[in-house]
């Protein structure tokens, strides 16, 4: 499928700002029509989001303080790749830092965009079960706690408004559609 009509050309682009975390672009584009724009991004090296299913049907989340938003978020084990690392040794790190279990069996389910109109960052969806508790490893300057949910307790959750983060959503989404067949994951033994 050709979309060209929708495509937008690259003439320049510059670092507006460069962090520890955030890279700011301001690129110049011709649009379709032939006009001059700009577009500003953030550049993210991507990040992967665990699905963490104990083996009584409970899941694994933590609660952490977002300072953008001021409050306390409740969401699924999630972490920023580092340079050159695969995505499923990424989540295998995350989950065993954040919240100390280490899973017997790994699933990829895909990959979600949650910002596409000013980032570049994609989460890759990775499920754990088989889950064993361990010691966590949290990074310096880390403070969270975690919890179990079942799904129908994080579900009420996201009907009253209380439970808003995009990835963990698009991760119970995922759960559904898996546990009703319509999305197959494909398990394979922990590295």
């Amino acid at each position: 499928m050709t979309e060209k009509h929708l495509h937008e050309e690259f003439m320049s682009g510059e670092q507006a700002y460069r962090g520890r975390l955030l890279d700011v672009r301001v690129d110049t584009v011709r649009l379709p029509d032939g006009r001059i724009a700009t577009r500003e991004y953030i550049v993210h090296p991507g990040a992967v989001m665990v699905v963490p299913l104990l083996d009584d049907g409970r899941l694994v989340v933590e609660r952490q303080y977002r300072h953008p938003l001021g409050r306390v978020m409740l969401e699924f084990p999630a972490g920023k790749l580092e340079a050159g690392e695969p995505t499923l040794l990424c989540a295998v790190r995350e989950l065993a830092e954040e919240t100390g279990y280490r899973a017997r069996e790994w699933a990829r389910a895909g990959v979600l965009h949650n910002a596409i109109a000013y980032s570049s960052e994609g989460i890759e969806i990775w499920f754990a079960r088989g889950l064993s508790p361990g010691e966590r490893g949290l990074d310096e300057g880390e403070f969270l706690d975690v919890a179990t949910a079942t799904q129908d307790e994080l579900l009420e959750m996201v009907a009253a408004g209380e439970l808003t983060d995009a990835k963990t959503l698009i991760g119970l989404l995922w759960l559904q559609n898996w546990q009703k067949g319509r999305w197959p994951l494909e398990w394979k033994a922990a590295p």
